[in-house]
């Protein structure tokens, strides 16, 4: 079993490694072509290849070209109607003799969308009538059988990441771009949620002068059931932090240091982030300082609200 294992790996691995002497100006002119595309993207398949095909649309649309998934036989029944002229029909066959996909040609040519073939069969019907053909020919499938695809599938998803990748560079596609296709992900609120749309503020705030006693920011700390109180002056600019670490470091000076004024024990220039910054970037100077708190300032460097680490897990960000 291991060498049967070890022995279509292997075909594989050489199957896409086989893909690099094919690659020229053709893939070239395929590229082009796609960024260029006032449409989108219609990958076309059946069986197999269709499922490397539609896998190929989801990371071209992930990536920022609109591309979707049209099987063969549905698109010959009336899906064919989703093919509009400024799109490119992007069609897999390996054999580039797949009856169902050969009997869209007449139509997506009638229809004014351009189209891309991958195939192995430089010489099939789909490469005849193709206005772009890629190259996927494999030496031989790792099906034992040589019936099942194999090599041929796993080489076609890889020229289609080549694609992809490739189209990236073109467009300049960015990791927030990459974000705002993925918001529900980890990935997507890492480089999208601000320290902004998940801070405390109002009752949850905490805020005291520098002469409010000690007993006064523990109750105020206990209403807004948060681990600290941010200190401000007259005019909202922040001034310190009082935390419990700071209460136990005066501890020993007994009740009196409940009666003294909050200046006298918190913490002076504490660790602050502005609000429009990435609450990624808030997550990153806690963890690395060690702290877990972190009042929130604005460009006038003004308290406006406070970042807890239990806010990061909730949002889901640690």
């Amino acid at each position: 079993m291991l060498k049967r294992a070890r022995q279509v790996i292997e075909i594989e691995a050489q199957a896409v490694k086989g893909l690099l002497k094919n690659l020229d100006g053709t893939f070239v002119e395929a590229v082009d072509l796609i960024a260029k595309c006032a449409g989108r993207v219609v990958v076309c398949g059946m069986g197999k290849t269709g499922i490397i095909g539609r896998k190929i649309a989801a990371t071209l649309s992930s990536t920022g070209t609109p591309s979707v998934y049209l099987h063969s036989a549905e698109a010959v029944h009336g899906d064919l109607g989703q093919v509009m002229p400024k799109d490119i029909v992007l069609i897999i066959s390996q054999s580039g003799q797949t009856e169902e996909t050969l009997r869209l040609l007449p139509a997506i040519k009638k229809i004014g969308a351009r189209t891309i073939a991958m195939t192995g069969n430089m010489k099939s019907s789909l490469a005849k009538y193709s206005d772009i053909v890629l190259n996927t020919c494999v030496a031989k499938e790792g099906c034992p059988l040589g019936l099942a695809p194999m090599a041929s599938t796993t080489a076609t998803l890889a020229l289609g990441d080549a694609l992809a990748a490739c189209l990236i560079d073109r467009r300049g596609f960015k990791q927030e771009d990459f974000a705002l296709n993925h918001p529900g992900g980890t990935l997507g609120r890492r480089l999208l949620l601000k320290v902004d749309d998940i801070m405390r503020s109002g009752e949850a705030l905490a805020k005291v002068g520098p002469n409010t006693k000690v007993k006064d920011v523990l109750l105020k700390i206990t209403r807004a059931r948060s681990g600290c109180a941010c200190v401000v002056d007259g005019k909202g600019h922040l001034l310190g932090i009082f935390t419990d670490g700071d209460l136990r470091r005066h501890v020993n000076e007994g009740a009196a240091v409940l009666d003294a004024p909050v200046k006298n024990v918190m913490t002076l220039k504490p660790l602050a982030v502005k609000r429009d910054k990435l609450a990624a970037e808030a997550f990153d100077i806690l963890k690395t300082k060690r702290v877990d708190e972190l009042p929130v300032i604005d460009q006038a460097k003004k308290l406006v609200g406070l970042i807890d680490v239990q806010d990061l897990l909730k949002a889901g960000l640690v």
